[in-house]
């Protein structure tokens, strides 16, 4: 088998599985109504019967939307290697927005025909449910929750909140989670009585909530005190950015790779209830990883001021922006700004051809630049410096674009780090000149 069959063949499989993965989502829903429906959820006695058991259905569907954004965001490493995080991320932000919806019309619909049932008011039914159980009382605080975190989500993209504001809030789902989730056991009467769909329904819980505690809790306190993880350095560019060196024992069974991130949580006074997502800026280490950041907001900029010997909290690592995604034996290389962290560490595996294209508006302001070009040459790879004002594409205003730098683009895989509306021209540009849409690669690190 010839090296490119080889590629087409592994790329063909991660393929089918991110695409199973996602499709598993809609699988697992179906089943959860199929077992409603097995139950005799929807018989009924007149033909306005079927808007409750509609109601139920959303109830049912809301569930396993929660759950699967549960998983997705747990960081499991089954979650991780298949989607990455970036798409992991998006998709749990998209079933998040059904995910409210479908409750609102479950909660809807149910309380108007209890209502309907009863010859009471749908204010006097709202109340009336506090007597089935406290459990009924927990759901309707959950919602409520929710609806906090949503109406924050709203305004966080419209006024820019900061992120460790949106966060904090952010975390008021995990209590609503918690509030809603017994009313399903013990007042559904698909689950209460026990059977097929009480064990279904508990196999999903354990599995997201397991994965959650596991990969977001228990995991990174046993990597902490397993590689005893220290700020061993903290190194000024002369960009203005700043590289954190930190040491540990065994670094090498973290396992991650060039490209790829960690969520970083600095045990000091200041930062301990921070974590956030940066890229390793050179390939690990068994004994060292490194960081470069550049100060864009309060956390970043507070990065310079560590201190050596505070300890580290890592979670990950996380990401498949990595050479284990490539399709083609080549490649390019595309940073803009500080995304030339990853693309600097994926440079020290890179096999020829390779050619990194920097993004800067003068090399004074370009971080790690030196360190690249010293890279490329040992590795026998072009660097080609695009530097300059922006012009009305990805480049400057000579319109340069992927296909006239690299002439052979179109066989070889291109990585794209930046900020993403620049990196959305780059990836434009590069399926223009022929690049296939899986040999482009791209890591995004939005909320």
């Amino acid at each position: 088998m010839s090296t490119v069959e080889a590629y087409a063949r592994r790329t063909a499989r991660r393929g089918w599985w991110r695409d199973g993965l996602e499709a598993s989502i809609y699988l697992v829903a179906a089943v959860g109504v199929a077992l409603f429906v097995a139950s005799g959820g929807l018989l009924v006695t007149s033909p306005i019967d079927h808007v409750y058991g509609l109601g139920r259905v959303a109830g049912i569907v809301a569930a396993v939307l929660v759950l699967s954004q549960i998983t997705l965001i747990s960081r499991a490493p089954y979650v991780e290697r298949a989607l990455g995080h970036d798409r992991a991320a998006a998709i749990h932000t998209r079933l998040g927005k059904v995910a409210f919806i479908l409750m609102l019309v479950h909660v809807g619909l149910v309380l108007v025909m209890n209502a309907r049932y009863d010859g009471r008011s749908i204010l006097t039914e709202a109340v009336a449910l506090w007597d089935l159980g406290w459990f009924m009382v927990a759901a309707q605080v959950g919602l409520g929750l929710f609806t906090i975190v949503v109406a924050t989500s709203l305004v966080m993209v419209r006024s820019r909140w900061r992120y460790e504001r949106w966060h904090a809030v952010h975390l008021l789902v995990y209590v609503a989670i918690a509030a809603v989730v017994p009313h399903q056991f013990l007042e559904g009467s698909t689950f209460r009585d026990g059977g097929a769909a009480w064990w279904f329904w508990l196999a999903l819980w354990t599995l997201a909530v397991g994965s959650f505690l596991v990969f977001r809790i228990v995991r990174p306190l046993v990597l902490l005190a397993r590689h005893d993880l220290r700020v061993a350095a903290v190194e000024p560019q002369p960009d203005g950015s700043t590289s954190v060196v930190m040491s540990g024992r065994g670094l090498d069974r973290l396992g991650a790779r060039p490209g790829q991130f960690l969520l970083w949580r600095f045990l000091d006074r200041q930062r301990w209830t921070q974590a956030h997502p940066w890229s390793l800026s050179r390939a690990p280490r068994p004994d060292s990883l490194r960081i470069t950041v550049k100060p864009s907001g309060d956390a970043s900029a507070a990065v310079a001021g560590l201190r050596v010997g505070t300890r580290v909290l890592a979670e990950g690592p996380l990401g498949i922006f990595t050479d284990v995604e490539r399709t083609a034996p080549g490649s390019v290389l595309v940073a803009s700004g500080i995304g030339v962290t990853p693309i600097r560490a994926l440079l020290e595996e890179a096999q020829a051809p390779c050619t990194v294209v920097l993004r800067v508006r003068s090399r004074e302001e370009a971080p790690l630049i030196d360190e690249v070009e010293a890279l490329a040459a040992e590795r026998d790879a072009e660097v080609v410096v695009v530097a300059g004002p922006r012009g009305s594409g990805w480049g400057t205003a000579a319109g340069e674009s992927l296909g006239a730098l690299v002439p052979d683009v179109a066989s070889r895989d291109v990585y794209v780090c930046g900020p993403v509306r620049w990196a959305d021209a780059v990836e434009l540009d590069a399926r223009a000149a022929g690049v296939p849409a899986t040999a482009v690669h791209r890591e995004r690190f939005g909320w």
